[in-house]
């Protein structure tokens, strides 16, 4: 066993994300650019001598691989201990809790989240720090200089370790330590949740449908709804993880879920019905006759909190992304807190929930989550919305029916425009960007334009400033759209147009959703010419 030194160069395009770096997986097993990447990783942390780090992953194609690369290299650089996953597995949140209830310096994980996995398709790592959260832009900042100077790195000759089982090894001097990935996360789970009363819904009849999507949470949803909860087994379907997610798209939205959603609108649907992703960090919520938007489901979350024991004394705020719709915005006025919004990337609530001025937080693109560690978290939605169906009788439509009679109702879709030409949707948003300070007063497809911006965000905890964060258009009435070009995509980019407009008229809250924003799609072509620019009369996927 010996440590030895790999002399190397800088590749270009190395530079993280939203929430790490995410390539084609035949990149990331290209010469030295995993080894690279996490080298530089450990160089902007100041190095990994005498630390102790957490590393799992969701199982994709090349995430065995990974991880023992990453083990050798962290032992080479003298890392006191490495807590990894049983099989190199760790869901998301369920790596930010092991890095917050173990007090570790961080942690490296290796996933592209709901993004394909194959040897075609996707690959994805990154670094989160101490609190558990995603890296924030000061330190995945460090990693891209230092993926631009990088000259060398060490790792350990060894075999790989078997990380079938749980126990220790040691790798050199430092201690391997591989652990059930899903014991701590169902321990806290039930720290948070009223599993008695949940299990007396199921065991009443109550019936659910949850698609791990053959990827991470699989067992960890077997482990907590059919196992601590009584749920029948089979009611997880999709429970094994696997390197390709079975062919499919760990993508819990009606498109890449579209058999859940057929179950829940035909004949033999259950009560309840959920599905999440590849790391298990977002969710998409499903009733009998009814898919509730991530947006919807966060403000129904936040105003019914109070019913779980964990969330019992309150809350202390809420926090969205900017374009999540608003309607927690309204949830947060009624119950007298305060209501944060965010750039894009669950990273920016960090700061937040660690100065206990928000307690639960939401992301348009299925994600919600809350204090309980600092990531989005799929499984922990799921199970906050079965507390609040136990605790209140209501089926999931009747709860939204009651929350929009209570708030009103903010009709929402997203439309993605994927792998658009770079130049072109940059150059399209660059000339709507040259135009915001004239569409105030412009009417397009009968709706006049209000205020016109580009987003930026001052952190209210350290002052921070992030800018160029997505171009806003507010209509009068209260409609609005949004542009933004995504950083989770791997091909050319994609283009995100988040459309919305809220109604309290009673009469009008259950229309079809295309229906109510019919004009304000229209205009979002016409105000920034997406067809005329880029080529596509239509997204690829809507949501």
């Amino acid at each position: 066993m010996q440590k030895i030194t790999v002399e190397t160069t800088p590749i270009e395009g190395q530079k993280p994300g939203t929430s790490g770096l995410r390539k084609k997986t035949p990149v990331f097993m290209g010469p030295h650019y995993l080894e690279n990447f996490v080298q530089s990783i450990f160089t902007a942390i100041g190095g990994v001598s005498g630390k102790t780090l957490v590393l799992g992953g969701d199982g994709r194609y090349f995430n065995d691989r990974a991880a023992q690369v990453i083990l050798r290299m962290a032992a080479a650089g003298g890392a006191d201990r490495i807590v990894v996953g049983q099989g190199a597995l760790l869901s998301t949140p369920a790596a930010s809790n092991l890095i917050r209830k173990r007090g570790t310096d961080g942690g490296i994980i290796l996933s592209a989240s709901h993004n394909p996995g194959g040897p075609d398709e996707d690959f994805g790592v990154k670094f989160n720090t101490p609190n558990g959260g995603p890296a924030p832009e000061e330190v995945t900042n460090r990693i891209f200089e230092a993926t631009r100077t990088i000259a060398s790195y060490d790792i350990l000759e060894a075999q790989d370790l078997d990380l079938s089982a749980p126990g220790e090894f040691t790798l050199g001097k430092t201690v391997v330590e591989v652990v059930d990935p899903v014991a701590d996360y169902a321990e806290l789970m039930q720290s948070l949740f009223d599993f008695d009363a949940i299990r007396r819904l199921i065991a009443g009849g109550f019936t659910l449908r949850f698609d791990a999507m053959h990827a991470v949470t699989g067992p960890y949803a077997k482990a907590i709804l059919e196992g601590a909860l009584g749920a029948p087994e089979g009611s997880v379907i999709n429970a094994v993880p696997s390197p390709d997610f079975g062919g499919g798209h760990p993508d819990p939205n009606p498109i890449w879920a579209k058999p859940l959603v057929d179950l829940v609108m035909g004949p033999d649907a259950p009560d309840f019905a959920a599905a999440s992703d590849g790391d298990g960090d977002r969710n998409m919520i499903l009733g009998r006759g009814i898919v509730v938007t991530p947006s919807d489901s966060l403000a129904v979350l936040a105003a019914n909190a109070a019913l779980a024991p964990g969330y019992a004394g309150g809350l202390s705020g809420v926090a969205r992304s900017m374009p999540t719709s608003r309607a927690v915005d309204r949830v947060a006025e009624a119950l007298g807190i305060d209501c944060y919004e965010t750039p894009t990337g669950w990273k920016f609530f960090g700061n937040l929930l660690d100065a206990g001025r928000a307690t639960l937080c939401g992301e348009e693109s299925a994600g919600t989550g809350s204090d309980h560690v600092r990531e989005k978290d799929g499984l922990w939605a799921v199970l906050l919305w079965l507390n609040v169906l136990a605790g209140t009788g209501l089926s999931v439509a009747d709860t939204m029916r009651a929350h929009w009679r209570a708030y009103g109702r903010n009709y929402y879709t997203r439309h993605d425009y994927e792998a658009v030409d770079q130049d072109k949707a940059e150059a399209m948003l660059d000339a709507l960007r040259g135009r915001l300070a004239t569409l105030p007063g412009q009417s397009f497809s009968g709706r006049r334009i209000e205020m016109a911006d580009e987003f930026a965000y001052d952190d209210p905890v350290d002052g921070a400033r992030s800018t160029g964060q997505g171009i806003r258009i507010h209509f009068e009435g209260g409609a609005r759209i949004v542009y933004r070009l995504s950083g989770t995509g791997t091909v050319g980019a994609t283009l995100r147009v988040y459309l919305e407009d809220y109604v309290s008229d009673p009469a009008r809250l259950e229309l079809p959703v295309e229906e109510v924003l019919a004009d304000v799609i229209a205009a979002a072509d016409e105000v920034a010419g997406i067809r005329a620019r880029t080529g596509r009369s239509a997204p690829d996927v809507r949501t």
